[in-house]
């Protein structure tokens, strides 16, 4: 940066003259563009705020206006022998309910024989219920050969293979990976070594078809465990089976699971399924309680008193317009049957003093059990008509893309977008004012120093005059 010396010449503080012009004008100049840009700032901050509230009130009614979450089902009745679901389309009811047996996987465990043994050649075709797949046998092949190639086949989802082995040698044992009588394991054997496939030597020592009238009949291998049905009584009568330990449907709309078997002094289980309308109270208190948190803000950016203050959106028409379309709604009527509409009131939601809202759960509860089919539609309505998608309209068209909020705030960014655009403009232009400045100051300075070295040389000269004569 260059030295620059101003005012040598005169005497006259050029810098201070220069500044105190420049900041005559740049000084209001910022102040208003710092107020305006905070006010904007401060409206965007606020309808902001605003549009938050708006959009979880809305939000809370979400469950309410779900035709799947009313009517729905609550069943009880879960113990050591049962567990019980249930939904929407089980109807309210009692039923008894008596485990007699609970499903099984199918085990087979086949004859022992000495550890490295190779046990035949040929094809094992095992199937258990729709899944069925080959082993290819080779004449070398040991039980572990078989156990990795049964677990390994890419064609096998249904069966796992293991040994055991105890004192007498190795065994095979297999098991159904599914429960249920339908899941049972059959092996037929090609047994190529000696041509014999239902034998007890040779690879057709695992040929296991339990019936009798099949060619291919053989019980080669041990059941250790018999593939089984759940089986369960209904109200002492009715007798259903499952390949698995869950009833699904057998009665409409719930679920049984089957844990343990009742013995001959157990109580029998006892399933009891009521209405279950609680989503109704859950969702009218969220509602309640961020409709009230809706109201003190609009309280608080809306105040306008020398003792509180000025709220950020005081006596402003989009709030006071939010508001006032909310609180229609709570009067709005609806629908909730073909020849008779209903408001929010008589569902037990009260307007206090303050102007918030609260619940009178006996109220609600009582319009519940008197219709619960009215309760429903006056939320859910037909055809989006209903309180829900009502109020979802009016609150969207404040809060989503462009709508009043957001048109509000590119509005007010705009605003501060130009005003950050003028003060570049207006900086440049007070670089120019004080540079301008600075030269005719300078220049101002530099004659008026001329003149007094001129004056000083005059003088001089005048003074080396004869005949002039010196004050003393």
């Amino acid at each position: 940066m260059a030295l620059s010396f101003t005012g040598i010449g005169s005497g006259v503080p050029v810098n201070d003259i220069v500044d105190a012009l420049v900041n005559s004008q740049k000084t209001p100049y910022q102040a208003r563009v710092t107020r305006q840009q905070a006010a904007h700032t401060t409206d965007i901050s606020a309808v902001g705020t605003l549009k938050s509230s708006l959009e979880e009130l809305n939000k809370s009614l979400e469950s309410l206006g779900t035709t799947d979450n009313y009517q729905k089902r609550s069943i009880s009745g879960n113990d050591d022998f049962i567990s019980l679901s249930s939904e929407k389309a089980a109807q309210v009811n009692n039923f008894s309910i008596k485990v007699n047996s609970l499903a099984d996987n199918h085990k087979l465990v086949a004859a022992a024989v000495p550890s490295g043994t190779a046990v035949g050649e040929g094809k094992l075709a095992i199937s258990s219920g729709t899944n069925k797949f080959d082993i290819e046998v080779k004449a070398t092949a040991t039980l572990t050969d078989i156990r990795d190639a049964i677990n390994d086949s890419n064609d096998n989802d249904s069966v796992s293979a293991t040994i055991i082995t105890d004192s007498t040698g190795e065994r095979l044992v297999l098991s159904s990976k599914e429960t249920g009588e339908v899941n049972a394991i059959k092996i037929v054997v090609d047994d190529t070594g000696d041509a014999n496939n239902t034998d007890a030597s040779g690879l057709s020592r695992f040929a296991y078809d339990p019936d009798p009238v099949s060619t291919t009949y053989a019980e080669n291998l041990t059941e250790v465990t018999k593939a089984a049905d759940a089986s369960i009584t209904i109200d002492g009568q009715l007798n259903a089976t499952s390949s698995t330990n869950e009833f699904v449907d057998v009665i409409d709309g719930v679920t049984i699971s089957a844990k343990k078997i009742h013995g001959t002094d157990d109580d029998i289980s006892n399933a009891k399924i009521t209405e279950n309308n609680n989503n109704v109270s859950a969702g009218l208190k969220s509602f309640i309680d961020k409709f009230n948190s809706f109201i003190d803000l609009s309280k608080q950016l809306g105040r306008s008193s020398k003792e509180d203050g000025v709220g950020a959106l005081a006596g402003d028409s989009l709030l006071r317009g939010s508001v006032n379309q909310v609180r229609s709604m709570l009067t709005s009527e609806f629908n909730v049957t073909d020849d008779k509409k209903e408001f929010l009131a008589n569902l037990g939601v009260r307007t206090e003093r303050s102007g918030k809202l609260s619940l009178d759960s006996d109220a609600l509860k009582a319009a519940i059990e008197k219709d619960p089919n009215a309760v429903q539609r006056f939320f859910t309505g037909d055809d989006d008509n209903g309180f829900v998608a009502k109020f979802d309209d009016v609150i969207k068209g404040y809060t989503a893309s462009g709508g009043i909020i957001e048109t509000r705030i590119d509005g007010r960014e705009a605003q501060i977008d130009k005003l950050t655009d003028e003060s570049v403009s207006f900086n440049l232009r007070m670089a120019d004012y004080e540079k301008r400045l600075l030269n005719q100051y300078n220049a101002m300075d530099l004659l008026v120093g001329n003149l007094k070295n001129t004056g000083s040389y005059l003088t001089a000269q005048l003074a080396n005059l004869p005949g002039v004569v010196k004050k003393s």
